[in-house]
């Protein structure tokens, strides 16, 4: 049997106007909605036919021999994706990070639509290097940046992946309680027991790659001071607790620290409300009620990322 061509498959979000369109029915009504609150739809609408170019140049880029095909964020985690698919992801730095928990060694080339307005850490390539980066991607002849991801497993079954960060805490802003444990490497004498733990009661925890250091654990990070050197390709994590609060009950010892050889493990003290979600997609939660546990470490699997 002869060996299927290599696919491309384009990933993009809904863009601003399209959500619009959705929301108010018509153009019509979108424009006369924001008008009425002072502003206009032009600026919106041509970010809207300037990506959509960007996108029919990227998707006309693939060799004619080849397959192509389109899906959207929402519908990720419905959609199988083949172990020879080049993936394009076509938007912000975060669509990358949305993919990258459904691939395995796939590459993921990041198209920038518009430099002028995403920062491109992730999506760093401009559309014109597509003709190039596609055949040298599917040939493994592409320079790629093996990113770590991060895992959690629940109470060793539910897992989820992230390439930013795992959150762990309350679904809603009441405080979220826990224990928190930072085992021993196995071995004979320490028989996995705990180097420290603590129960803490705090606005939940995040566990971060070097990817993510740069997002949201940066911005805990420089509030508390408690930083670290975190490389997007080290075989690490970081965890920092939010806002932990000191009691007669729960501690504030443990706040950050980096992780290599063991895992953090979160056991659960809610009793409704615990929630795990993976690279701030809220509604894609696994529950965290009372007595689960959580084991959070660098995952087995890495973001393939093409860097030219």
């Amino acid at each position: 049997m002869a060996a299927l061509t290599p696919r491309a498959v384009f990933v993009t979000r809904e863009t601003d106007y399209e959500l619009l369109i959705a929301r108010h029915a018509t153009r019509g009504q979108a424009r006369f909605f924001l008008e009425s609150r002072g502003q206009g739809l032009a600026a919106i609408e041509a970010r809207h036919e300037r990506f959509h170019a960007v996108l029919a140049q990227a998707r006309a880029a693939v060799p004619g021999e080849w397959r192509q095909t389109l899906v959207r964020r929402a519908d990720l985690d419905r959609f199988l994706f083949g172990q020879d698919d080049v993936v394009v992801a076509v938007g912000q730095d975060g669509l990358i990070a949305n993919v990258a928990k459904y691939l395995g060694a796939q590459p993921v080339i990041g198209v920038n639509p518009a430099p002028d307005l995403y920062d491109g850490v992730l999506a760093r390539n401009p559309v014109e290097r597509l003709p190039r980066l596609l055949p040298a991607s599917a040939a493994g002849a592409a320079a790629i940046e093996q990113r770590t991801m991060v895992e959690a497993v629940i109470d060793g079954t539910e897992r989820l992946f992230a390439l930013n960060e795992i959150f762990v805490g309350h679904r809603s802003h009441q405080s979220a309680r826990y224990r928190i444990e930072m085992p021993a490497p196995a071995s004979p004498r320490t028989q996995g027991e705990a180097i420290e733990a603590e129960e803490h009661s705090s606005s939940g925890l995040i566990v971060a790659s070097g990817t993510g250091a740069s997002g949201w654990a940066r911005s805990i990070a420089e509030a508390t001071g408690l930083s670290f050197r975190l490389a997007p390709d080290e075989r690490a994590v970081g965890y920092w607790v939010r806002e932990p609060f000191p009691s007669v009950a729960t501690a504030t010892r443990l706040r950050a620290g980096k992780l290599t050889d063991a895992p953090l493990l979160v056991t659960s003290r809610m009793n409704e409300g615990g929630v795990v979600f993976a690279d701030g997609i809220e509604q894609d939660f696994l529950g965290f009620g009372w007595g689960r546990r959580v084991r959070i470490a660098p995952a087995d699997r890495t973001l393939h990322l093409v860097t030219g």
